[in-house]
C-alpha cells in the first residue's frame, strides 16, 4: 500500500506531531527516548508517530512513521515506529474523538504509577482539566494490544489521562497539542499533589465543587474557536 497522495501534503499534522515529540523533553516529560507523540488524520485514515528510538531533535516532519490505522501497515518501510504503537493505533480505533496521544514516563506521575495509586482530585487545576482524579490502572504487560483494553476498561468517564501501573502516563485529545497538554498537565499537578503529601492528607474536593470548575474551564475559559 502506497501513502495516499493528498497525504503527503499533510504537513500541518506532520508539523504538529513533530513539535509535540520535541516537546516533551523540553517539558521534562522524557529522557533519551522515553516516550512518543502521535496523530491521526480521519481524513486519509493515517497515524503519524515518532519512529523508534530515535533522538527527538533529530525527528522532522518528514522522517515519521506513518501506519494506515485500518490495516496496522507501515507505509514508511524504511522508519521503524515507536514499539507503543500497538498501543496508540488500539486507542485511535476505540475513542474516536481522540486525535493525538502522548506516552512518557514523566517522573512524579510515574511515582504515583510506581505504587498503583490515582492522582486525587484535590487541586483545582485537576478539577479543570480533568475533572476528577487521574486513574491508576493496574500493572499490563506490553504484549499485542493488552494496554489498550487496559486504558479503555480502567480510565475515567471524561478524563484525557491514565497512569499505567508500574510503568508511565498516557494522555490523549482531540490533537497532538491537547493531548501534550494533558501530560504537561499530569506531569505538574502530579508533583505538587506529591508535595503535599509530605505535608499532611491532601483534601479530595467533592464531586459537585469539581464539576463547577471543570464546566467553567471547559465551556468557559479562553477565547472562542
Amino acid at each position: 500500500m502506497l501513502i495516499p497522495k493528498d497525504a503527503k501534503n499533510d504537513s500541518d499534522l506532520r508539523l504538529e506531531v513533530a513539535k509535540a515529540n520535541w516537546a516533551l523533553p523540553t517539558s521534562g516529560l522524557v529522557t533519551m527516548h522515553s516516550g512518543n507523540a502521535s496523530g491521526y488524520d480521519p481524513e486519509t485514515g493515517l497515524v503519524y508517530i515518532k519512529p523508534s528510538g530515535m533522538d527527538y531533535d533529530q525527528i522532522t516532519p518528514n522522517n515519521l512513521a506513518v501506519v494506515s490505522l485500518a490495516t496496522g501497515e507501515l507505509l514508511t518501510p524504511d522508519v521503524r515506529p515507536s514499539v507503543d504503537l500497538p498501543h496508540h493505533l488500539f486507542l485511535y480505533r476505540n475513542l474516536p474523538d481522540v486525535k493525538g496521544i502522548i506516552h512518557t514516563h514523566s517522573n512524579y506521575a510515574t511515582a504515583f504509577a510506581a505504587v498503583g495509586k490515582s492522582i486525587p482530585c484535590c487541586l483545582t487545576a485537576i478539577c479543570d482539566e480533568f475533572g476528577g482524579e487521574i486513574p491508576c490502572m493496574p500493572y499490563t504487560d506490553n504484549e499485542g494490544e493488552n494496554i489498550g483494553q487496559t486504558i479503555l476498561r480502567h480510565k475515567g468517564p471524561r478524563t484525557p489521562a491514565i497512569l499505567l501501573g508500574n510503568h508511565g502516563v498516557f494522555a490523549w485529545g482531540g490533537s497532538p497539542r491537547s493531548a501534550l497538554k494533558a501530560a504537561v498537565m499530569v506531569e505538574d499537578v502530579a508533583k505538587t499533589v506529591w508535595l503535599a503529601m509530605q505535608i499532611g492528607q491532601p483534601a479530595t474536593i467533592p464531586a459537585e465543587e469539581a464539576e463547577k470548575w471543570y464546566d467553567r474551564y471547559q465551556n468557559r475559559y479562553g477565547q472562542p474557536a
